[in-house]
């Protein structure tokens, strides 16, 4: 599923901006949907595109990315 059949589909749920190319579909718990991304892809973009080190890609991942609730329908990381 791609991020265009994604907005189609469920034009609620909500992106992590810049980070579409990591995008794996669409995760669902007891009463939620979410994007799925994948951890290591997201990492792996902020490494290149930003330059960082694996540590400082990490951290800002840890608290910037998946520490941000922003209400239902949160993005989801996934480790594959």
């Amino acid at each position: 599923m791609n991020i265009k059949q994604i907005q189609e589909f469920y034009p609620d749920l909500l992106l992590a901006d810049g980070f579409d190319k990591a995008i794996i579909g669409v995760a669902q718990t007891f009463n939620n949907l979410s994007i799925a991304y994948d951890k290591n892809k997201v990492i792996e973009i902020l490494k290149t595109r930003d330059k960082m080190s694996e540590t400082d890609a990490r951290e800002y991942f840890d608290f910037n990315i998946v520490g941000a609730y922003v209400g239902d329908h949160t993005p989801t990381f996934i480790e594959k």
